[in-house]
């Protein structure tokens, strides 16, 4: 049993992985958020120590190792602006780090990243569950056996109300827009299955909607992120997200098959198979490299 700790309890994604913490038979003894909306952690680990200063957290840390419960791991959900600085934390207070994507905003963080993992203890992972999704595996099955090059349309809409433009999430400086915030899992998914990046091309941009181009190795994207419910097609405008992922015109359903996705990234970074630094690489630079298209930053 690992003992793990957890930062940023209040947000939309904590949950899942406190489940995975939970399914993988492991224990959360300290959670953090400066927001106290945090009765969800009952659901999971009622036990576990909770703080709202960072301070009183990371003091908690250091008398639980003093007591020889040394943190194995800390989870990592906060605002992906301050992904970089907790995952630094984690490594210096000496645990392995599991972050939620992305795992951080610029390469040149990446590579910093990997210093300061050199120099510690630890290991850094990224939760890119998209990987471990049945489906997204055929494919990727499929197209290492295929000597061709593809085409490739992606849409992805996931409904914001106006509280989206007034949270973290709508400025730029802290989620890193649209494509870090709800595209960087699939920008990695599509590199993973298609290979190198070689260039984006935004041909499309307003508040809530980006569209463009990715080329890659094996294949041509065309590719369209939205929090804009307008943009989801009538015949399913009664559901507020939308997946579709078309190659060589034929359709991918995968749009089912996201349960437990979170418990499979944790199983395999507890079995030593965990997507690490140098897998979120390029899914990083390419958000980059749309954010300097769209937001010259």
């Amino acid at each position: 049993m690992k003992n793990f700790a957890l930062i940023g309890a209040a947000g939309f994604v904590a949950p899942r992985h406190m489940q995975a913490i939970k399914d993988t038979d492991n224990v959360l003894l300290a959670a953090m958020d400066k927001h106290d909306s945090v009765g969800i952690i009952d659901n999971f680990f009622p036990k576990a120590a909770f703080f709202t200063e960072f301070e009183r957290f990371d003091r908690h840390l250091d008398l639980l190792k003093r007591e020889g419960k040394q943190i194995d791991f800390l989870s990592v959900c906060t605002p992906n602006y301050l992904h970089d600085a907790h995952i630094r934390f984690g490594l210096r207070v000496g645990a392995n780090v599991i972050c939620e994507k992305p795992l951080v905003l610029n390469p040149w963080n990446v590579e910093a990243i990997k210093t300061i993992e050199k120099e510690s203890k630890g290991r850094v992972y990224n939760v890119l569950q998209l990987r471990y999704h049945p489906e997204i595996i055929k494919l990727k099955e499929r197209i290492d056996s295929s000597k061709s090059s593809h085409t490739v349309d992606l849409k992805y809409i996931t409904s914001r109300g106006s509280w989206y433009d007034y949270s973290w999430k709508g400025d730029v400086n802290k989620s890193g827009g649209i494509a870090s915030n709800i595209g960087v899992h699939f920008f990695d998914m599509l590199t993973w299955v298609f290979g190198k990046y070689i260039e984006v091309e935004v041909t499309r941009l307003d508040s809530r909607t980006l569209e463009g181009v990715l080329t890659l190795q094996n294949a041509k994207v065309n590719w369209l992120l939205s929090i804009d419910e307008k943009e989801i097609p009538s015949h399913v405008a009664h559901d507020r997200t939308y997946r579709s992922l078309t190659i060589d015109g034929q359709e991918i359903d995968f749009s089912n098959g996201f349960t437990n996705l979170h418990t499979r990234c944790y199983q395999e970074i507890l079995n030593g198979n965990g997507l690490g630094v140098d897998e979120t690489a390029s899914a990083i630079a390419i958000t980059h490299d749309i954010r300097e298209q769209t937001h010259g930053r």
